[in-house]
């Protein structure tokens, strides 16, 4: 058996398409036409008993586009909502009035589109906007919907001044009733629990992402007090960007959905997405990111649920070449390891399980990003670099991707690393049977 470094001069193995039966941050989300999900710097608005999920389309010069869904698995591509209009960052949508209604950023100012009909038919709608009055220009949109139907539109300007600008019922943008100025912030993104009013927002790292922060007021109007983090500062907010708190009020609980961006160099359509519940502490008005991952929602009843049969293959028990060795590992759950798989080295794990097809398998292992790079072939198949697969490929323990793999004990997985100084700890892979 070759080290992982040759086989890659084997060329790129074709990227399996991902299932839809987890919520998986970080992985390529794809929808029901076979084809990426390109819907950035959005949001998601249910209507009777289906989601609209529209986003910007780097693949399509940054055009506003739409899917839907039933249960926020399965997206459906839906008609282009306007055809004429290129380079709108962050749209977001309302229905202010009987028609709907999509804000987006274009020359740095907010435009609008209208239609009678959510999926399509969009035109422009009156001239650009400039906010706030002062001239100073904004990047970033938010939506906000209260619980008297008023929809707030939420921007960030180049003066690091968050603000809240309630929508009239016309669909112009009216007055201003909050602002935020505590910070060189952006992307910000509001719900309400209780009466409470939660704006999560990020640093200004351009497509790098950073800790972001939160903020609470007990009115629309009202101080901000804060900032807290939402999740581990050296997580970088799990490798993400805020866009929008979707809530799912079910009929056991009510669940708060944070929705993020997970984006590449450039903001392209590399970018992945990282959508998490999110724990909302009312008494001590506290909001942490529940890192999953794999999880889904029952969008009915509203209960977060998440992968429960898996078959588990230990890194100590599979083959190994190079200078890698099985060692004691703290964190491991054997409480044993593969440290130093190194370019040279490779763990393979043989009579491997599968159910037939596409098939999620989580690799458990510590690598530093800036070190070097994990990668995995199946089989016969050339190898492939996990971070292609799932953007939290060393930055998370735990990092599952889509396989295809036969039927039956007879596929071989082969985990190596590539990289001057890679070096990495395998605890054991997972491979999700439900």
């Amino acid at each position: 058996m070759l080290p992982i470094n040759l086989f890659l001069a084997l060329g790129g193995a074709s990227v399996v398409t991902a299932a839809n039966s987890w919520i998986v941050p970080g992985s390529p989300w794809m929808s029901t036409s076979n084809t990426k999900i390109d819907a950035h710097g959005g949001m998601v608005y249910k209507r009777g008993d289906t989601f609209y999920w529209i986003g910007q389309a780097a693949s399509h010069s940054v055009q506003p586009y739409m899917y839907t869904s039933k249960n926020l698995l399965d997206w459906t591509p839906a008609s282009n909502p306007q055809n004429s209009i290129q380079w709108m960052w962050r749209p977001k949508i309302a229905k202010p009035n009987g028609s709907f209604w999509i804000y987006g950023q274009v020359d740095r100012n907010v435009q609008a589109l209208k239609s009678d009909t959510i999926t399509g038919g969009y035109s422009i709608a009156g001239s650009k906007v400039t906010l706030p009055p002062s001239g100073y220009t904004y990047s970033d949109t938010g939506m906000f919907m209260d619980d008297d139907e008023t929809w707030y539109l939420l921007t960030s300007a180049d003066h690091n001044t968050v603000q809240i600008n309630r929508i009239n019922s016309d669909g112009a943008i009216g007055s201003r009733v909050n602002y935020l100025a505590k910070g060189a912030y952006e992307a910000p993104g509001m719900f309400k629990v209780n009466g409470i009013y939660y704006l999560i927002v990020s640093g200004k790292t351009g497509w790098r992402s950073n800790p972001n922060s939160m903020f609470w007021a007990s009115s629309i109007s009202g101080s901000w007090n804060g900032p807290y983090g939402i999740a581990p500062e050296a997580q970088k907010t799990y490798n993400s960007q805020n866009t929008f708190e979707l809530t799912i009020k079910g009929s056991q609980k009510t669940t708060y959905i944070y929705m993020g961006d997970s984006w590449d160099s450039k903001g392209g359509p590399d970018s992945n997405f990282v959508w998490l519940p999110m724990n909302v502490d009312t008494g001590n008005k506290k909001v942490t990111l529940e890192y999953h991952a794999q999880w889904k929602i029952d969008v009915n009843t509203g209960v977060v649920s998440y992968p429960s049969v898996k078959r588990r293959y230990e890194a100590e028990d599979a083959q190994i070449v190079g200078r890698a060795a099985v060692a004691d590992c703290a964190h491991c759950l054997s409480k044993r390891g593969v440290h130093e798989i190194t370019s040279d080295s490779a763990v393979t794990f043989h009579n491997v399980t599968g159910l037939g097809g596409r098939q999620w398998v989580q690799f458990h292992y510590r690598q530093s990003r800036e070190a070097g790079e994990a990668h995995v072939f199946v089989n016969d198949e050339p190898a492939v670099n996990i971070s292609s697969l799932n953007h939290r490929a060393g930055y998370h323990d735990i990092v599952p991707i889509e396989l295809n793999l036969r039927e039956g004990a007879v596929n071989k997985i082969t985990f190596g690393t590539t990289g001057r100084n890679a070096r990495a700890v395998l605890d054991g892979i997972e491979l999700v049977e439900d």
